[in-house]
């Protein structure tokens, strides 16, 4: 019975160590979460400064090397796509959208794209 007795207390200090490990731990973890969004904010911003490669696919063409070499001033290269399609919006060789070319307005020597899709996140949707 006193084996009993002694396991028992053992028990009970074991549970008073770990519980008080654990407001401990909870203290930590309610400080880190107080300064949670300070760090995420700049993470953030830095994030948003990080420069990526947008481009615009109006169409494409797959040709031999030979064919390329023939090229020169004034040559015409059909593409794919045909007028009034949609182009390909591609940032850092992935498809993010698809839009319509349309003359900039405060500039009608510059063309733009007017965004007609968004391409889902998850669609892996990849081009090169």
């Amino acid at each position: 019975m006193g084996e009993f007795d002694l396991e028992s207390s053992k028990s009970e200090e074991l549970e008073r160590l770990i519980g008080g490990s654990r407001a401990i731990g909870e203290d930590l973890m309610m400080e880190e979460r107080a300064r949670e969004p300070e760090i995420d904010a700049r993470k953030f911003e830095s994030i948003l400064r990080i420069p990526v490669v947008m481009q615009v696919v109006i169409g494409s063409v797959t040709m031999p090397v030979s064919n390329l070499l023939k090229l020169g001033r004034g040559a015409i290269v059909p593409l794919d796509q045909k007028i009034g399609e949609p182009v390909d919006v591609v940032v850092n060789g992935r498809l993010i959208a698809r839009g319509e070319v349309v003359v900039v307005e405060d500039d009608n020597t510059r063309f733009g794209v007017s965004l007609t899709e968004i391409i889902e996140p998850g669609s892996g949707a990849r081009r090169m």
